[in-house]
């Protein structure tokens, strides 16, 4: 892919040269979004993967999709390849995907089961826990004890699967899994199973598919599934509602007062928790009530299962959102939840990988019907993701010049804000 021309009169092609990213640092106007070469340089990229993705924590999957010892999956950002197992101690682990003999990719399937990990090249062998236990001929004196595989920080936070690929992960972490582990345990996610997941590519830079997640600017005319149920007044300040909108701000405040009085009598913790931009493990919890029937992410807001997650009473608790920067989010409702992750593949590609939970007693054409589960957040990912690509195709152009955010657009602006403190750090090591 050819790199814009910036301002400095030279292409970001070279990784290793972050002199001009400095520069386009330095020239960011708050308010307004970013240069048109962060999101389609490869120089960006590849410092976004080092200085960035792989020193933060990224949501990568759910405990649901590796239920049993043995149950493997991969993920791939940028060149890196992580595989996660459980092994016959039922515990998660994560490590490089990558054979300590010459290298070679060890799991090339996207998920699994093995009983052990096998390198399809020269055998050598691996325990689900990473040990080496077979490595062919070797030299006396060999030690299989120093060959193990490579680990990768892993953390479970209340059924949500976590890695970092640095060394030293962000301590900070620990704090947000104090916040947010109340608010997620009445869904019990260790009791799921997936009903359903689509991988989506879309030809876009992995911020820009955040920027479009972190605002609803768009939503009133871009997603007509959605909005049957989520109130498109998200993001505005309460005395900046636009005219035509507040019918929907005027039912969000009875359906809010009816939800507060919901969680209250429950012990629920419901408010908005929003560490957006000052911390590294940045995040936004909120609980918030849903439009139409106000249960579910359906197109009359109606449960989309009959069994409901967790012991929870009542399918009319809203939508407990979540968002982790810098590659997920979240929506957790009383029936299903569905977990959204961002995984960056190229400057201009990202996979959206998007799983829908249910109770793992839920059966599928009794409980639940799939395409009724899954067709509102299934046309909405379809929808952003044309977004998305015209959104690419635009900063691709000499012609893109960056316009000031709306007031609604602030968590993009705080989204972005955080991300070039990242790159900043990046750039002072």
């Amino acid at each position: 892919m050819t790199a814009t021309r910036v301002p400095t009169g030279t292409d970001l092609t070279d990784p290793t040269d972050l002199t001009d990213l400095a520069a386009l640092v330095a020239r960011r106007e708050p308010g307004r979004p970013l240069e048109g070469a962060f999101y389609t340089s490869p120089a960006v990229f590849e410092a976004d993967v080092a200085g960035v993705l792989s020193r933060t924590w990224l949501f990568v999957a759910t405990e649901a999709e590796l239920r049993e010892p043995g149950d493997f999956l991969t993920v791939e950002v940028g060149s890196y390849s992580v595989m996660l197992v459980r092994d016959d101690d039922e515990v998660v682990r994560a490590f490089h995907n990558v054979c300590r003999h010459r290298g070679a990719r060890i799991l090339a399937e996207r998920a699994g089961s093995v009983g052990n990990l096998v390198c399809g090249y020269h055998r050598w062998t691996y325990a689900t826990d990473g040990a080496l236990l077979h490595a062919g001929d070797q030299p006396p004196g060999f030690d299989k004890g120093c060959f193990g595989l490579r680990s990768v920080h892993l953390r479970l936070v209340a059924g949500l699967v976590f890695v970092c690929l640095a060394d030293e992960p962000p301590t900070d972490f620990d704090e947000l899994v104090a916040t947010v582990t109340p608010y997620l345990l009445p869904h019990q996610l260790h009791r799921t199973k997936v009903a359903a997941q689509v991988d989506l590519v879309e030809e876009a830079n992995w911020k820009l598919v955040m920027e479009n997640n972190r605002e609803c600017y768009h939503c009133e005319g871009g997603h007509p599934e959605l909005v049957r149920t989520f109130f498109p007044t998200y993001g505005y300040a309460a005395d900046a509602i636009p005219a035509r909108l507040r019918p929907a701000h005027e039912r969000y405040l009875r359906a809010e007062a009816e939800l507060e009085q919901a969680c209250e009598e429950r012990g629920m913790p419901y408010r908005a928790v929003e560490e957006l931009d000052d911390r590294v493990s940045a995040y936004r919890v909120q609980r918030e009530a849903l439009d139409g029937a106000g249960e579910s992410y359906t197109l009359d807001g109606r449960s989309a299962s009959r069994r409901l997650l967790g012991d929870l009473d009542s399918p009319r608790l809203g939508r407990l959102s979540l968002h982790t920067q810098p590659n997920a989010w979240f929506h957790f409702l009383a029936d299903h939840a569905v977990t959204f992750s961002v995984l960056p593949l190229a400057a201009g590609r990202t996979l959206v990988r998007t799983t829908w939970l249910v109770h793992e007693d839920a059966e599928e054409g009794v409980d639940y019907d799939v395409a009724d589960l899954t067709h509102v957040w299934r046309e909405t990912n379809e929808q952003d993701s044309v977004f998305c690509e015209r959104a690419q195709l635009g900063v691709s152009s000499p012609g893109y010049l960056p316009g000031p955010y709306s007031a609604s657009e602030y968590q993009v602006d705080a989204f972005t804000t955080w991300y070039l403190d990242r790159v900043e750090e990046h750039l002072a090591r």
